[in-house]
């Protein structure tokens, strides 16, 4: 319960993966990738439901062992590469609406942002508490290369105006501070997202976080990394 409102999180966690087979389910840190995320958010005392939205029934029995509620299974027409997660959060406001649930803030929580907390999730809902002007959330953070120093290139990879002339002779410390989003993290109120059908728009505010729990997994390179990271946080 957050400002004495409902609030529900949805993790999202389709069966089918072309880049990683069973994404959601391969071992990370001893247990299953989603289970990382089921487990932060149950921690976190501001959300009172979390639900699995999966078309899969062995996700769906991994995420009940783990304390998330699969009350439905996602439509085969939202299981596709091309299903956005706007419409599957308001497939599920529909579903759990239409069962009598009354909700105040839906939580997106993606199973690939595995380092993200319970401390970070509570985090984002502190920035609510700035004001009836934030009605959604979203988690930023620092890129690993700043991307003033990126740029496209023509077919022949000719590199004369790869570089801007403005910051050709500054050094990394006078460039300004960029943010990227990590994936981490999305709250809205229902009633914004409902209106916006996006996270992001005039009511959003941002919640930065660590590069190091900004870890977004996509690749086995970034499983590799995710492990690391966590067997340096059990060693410390």
């Amino acid at each position: 319960m957050y400002q004495g409102k409902h609030v529900v999180a949805l993790i999202p966690a389709r069966g089918g993966s072309k880049g990683l087979p069973r994404k959601n389910l391969l071992p990370l840190g001893g247990k299953p990738l989603i289970a990382w995320t089921i487990e932060a958010a149950n921690k976190a005392p501001e959300i009172d439901h979390v639900v699995v939205s999966t078309d899969s029934e062995e996700i769906a029995d991994i995420a009940r062992k783990y304390g998330a509620d699969v009350p439905f299974l996602r439509p085969a027409a939202l299981a596709t590469d091309r299903a956005n997660s706007i419409d599957v959060v308001l497939h599920t406001l529909d579903q759990l609406e239409a069962q009598g649930e009354s909700i105040g803030y839906i939580i997106l929580l993606q199973p690939t942002s595995p380092l993200r907390t319970q401390d970070d999730i509570r985090r984002g809902f502190a920035v609510f508490d700035q004001g009836d002007f934030v009605q959604a959330v979203v988690s930023v953070t620092t890129p690993a290369h700043h991307p003033l120093w990126t740029n496209t290139l023509p077919e022949n990879g000719w590199m004369g105006e790869f570089i801007r002339p403005e910051i050709f002779d500054k050094n990394r410390q006078e460039l300004p501070l960029y943010y990227k989003l990590n994936g981490a993290i999305y709250i809205a109120t229902a009633h914004y997202f409902r209106q916006e059908k996006t996270f992001i728009g005039d009511g959003t505010y941002a919640l930065v976080m660590d590069k190091e729990r900004s870890v977004d997994i996509d690749s086995k390179m970034d499983f590799m990394i995710a492990e690391q990271l966590l067997r340096s946080d059990f060693d410390s």
